[in-house]
């Protein structure tokens, strides 16, 4: 009950700090611009790390009032490294350090963790059967490269809203559960706070109902300390002998999303002769959104790997299973995965069928098609049409009258046009009524009704169609047919205008139905 009531205080601390934060950093600059390889829109403060370094802060000064609450030194040296990197991070933030001048903090902050914590990584574990890697005079070496990759492979997955936090908060509830059987209640403290730290912070950076983009960033003061945190847990949780509490692969098991994605894009820049360190947009989660899964999606598939993958070490170390059976099983999903993502113009395809497939709605979804009728029925299609929207969002009807007709004489169809603005809770309830409209009209009334998909994200007119059914595979990309349309009538329904052409137009549209 006392660690419950520290998570939600923490929870809580946290977000009235970064709250707090947000409301200030406009004053000081810092603000996350758009432009480049950023994907937001708009200027966002990158001030998530504060809530997170006052939680820990709070935990430490609460240490005495919890059981077992007995601190001992290493943990100051932990808060001193935290503090350490979210100063240098905001830094970064601020003023855009060279890549040098982090790698060397973040160098140092390391060596502190080996001569003031006492945290090393002295044993790779028994990665052969019967053979036990110890590292000897490399420890040092080790330890730092180790600290230095874990850092920077939290900034790395911090790529969307609410993605490196969710798949942190994984990894710590892990953590906590590995620390707590072991009986080491102070990292089962620092977990502990940590945790409703960054759901405190995920209340401003996570999409969903009311908040259709993040209010706030993690930014490199809130990635790195939470790197130097989780390199600081997972080693001195795996290190020390008979006072270990996990196995040196199970770190790996725990953080295996954050870290075969870094290594993972590092090595294919290095195989297409780049700097590994170059920017690039090859990450797991931005193919992802490439092959159109919606940011709240794309969080919800990062955190169902890391739970799978935290669960296979948890019941590995629980289950007794060898080390080096465990190792070389991690290295072969690793290997599975920088296959995968090695060749995305394979994969993308592949995830846009995984999506369908899944019944998910795309993130280019702007609106509905409903065809065809002939043009005396237009007044009962409009009727159905209204009938099977839902009311929740704005949305423009407009009838068009197409050069062509089928067999049957019809010509004419509408286009519901909804401003989705990037609103993906918004693209949920357009994708919902589609289907409730298909199971009420599709058949009955024998119409044609598919979403429409914006294409390369232009929220214009100019769409092409779901192809989530035999039907729309049929009259898909290969089969398209350019028409030439005229617009015969046009409504609106909600608060907001939308933009509307009243002269013809070209659009890609599948031909009527025979």
């Amino acid at each position: 009950m006392e660690y419950a009531a520290l998570f939600g205080l923490c929870a809580v601390f946290s977000g009235v700090v970064v709250r707090f934060s947000i409301a200030l950093a406009g004053r000081f600059g810092a603000m996350d611009r758009p432009g480049g390889h950023k994907q937001h829109a708009v200027s966002t403060p990158f001030v998530g790390g504060f809530g997170l370094i006052a939680v820990l802060a709070l935990a430490f000064t609460l240490r005495d009032f919890l059981p077992g609450g007995t601190t001992p030194v290493s943990l100051l040296a932990l808060l001193a490294g935290a503090l350490c990197m979210f100063l240098t991070g905001l830094a970064d933030d601020l003023w855009h350090l060279g890549f040098k001048i982090r790698f060397v903090v973040q160098a140092l902050v390391a060596l502190s963790m080996v001569f003031i914590g006492g945290v090393e990584v002295a044993s790779l574990g028994e990665l052969l059967p019967g053979i036990e890697v110890d590292l000897g005079w490399l420890v040092v070496p080790i330890t730092v490269f180790a600290t230095v990759g874990l850092i920077n492979a939290v900034n790395m997955i911090d790529g969307i809203d609410g993605l490196s936090g969710s798949v942190s908060l994984v990894s710590l509830a892990f953590i906590a559960v590995v620390a707590q059987g072991g009986g080491n209640s102070a990292y089962f403290l620092v977990a502990v706070a940590l945790m409703g730290g960054v759901v405190g912070f995920l209340v401003y950076n996570l999409r969903y109902p009311g908040n259709a983009r993040a209010r706030v960033f993690l930014g490199d003061n809130g990635s790195m300390l939470l790197g130097f945190v989780f390199a600081w847990l997972l080693i001195a949780l795996s290190q020390g002998g008979e006072e270990a509490v996990m196995a040196p692969v199970t770190a790996l098991w725990l953080f295996a999303l954050p870290l075969m994605d870094t290594v993972g894009v590092m090595l294919r820049r290095i195989w297409l002769g780049k700097s590994p360190f170059r920017a690039d947009r090859h990450h797991l989660h931005h193919l992802l959104v490439r092959a159109g899964f919606r940011v709240c999606d794309v969080v919800a598939v990062a955190v169902l790997m890391q739970f799978v993958f935290a669960l296979v070490g948890v019941g590995g170390l629980w289950l007794r299973v060898p080390e080096y059976l465990m190792f070389w099983l991690f290295l072969g999903v690793f290997a599975v995965y920088f296959l995968v993502i090695a060749r995305p113009w394979r994969l993308v395809p592949w995830l846009q069928w995984l999506n369908r497939r899944l019944g998910l709605p795309s993130a280019q979804v702007r609106g509905i098609f409903v065809g065809y009728v002939r043009r005396e029925a237009c007044p009962q299609l409009l009727g159905l049409i209204a009938q099977g929207l839902s009311g929740r969002y704005d949305y423009q009807v407009s009838v068009f009258e197409s050069d062509r007709e089928d067999a049957q004489g019809r010509r004419v169809y509408c286009m519901v046009h909804v401003p989705t603005m990037g609103d993906e809770h918004l693209i949920g309830a357009v994708r919902r009524d589609v289907v409730q409209m298909r199971r009420r009209l599709a058949s009955k009334h024998g119409l044609d009704i598919r979403l429409l998909l914006s294409r390369d994200g232009d929220s214009g007119l100019q769409s092409v169609f779901d192809t989530g059914t035999t039907a729309g595979r049929r009259s898909g990309v290969d089969e398209r047919r350019h028409l030439r349309s005229t617009l015969i009538y046009s409504i609106e329904r909600g608060r907001h205008s939308v933009r509307s052409d009243h002269g013809g137009f070209e659009l890609s549209l599948p031909p009527p139905c025979r």
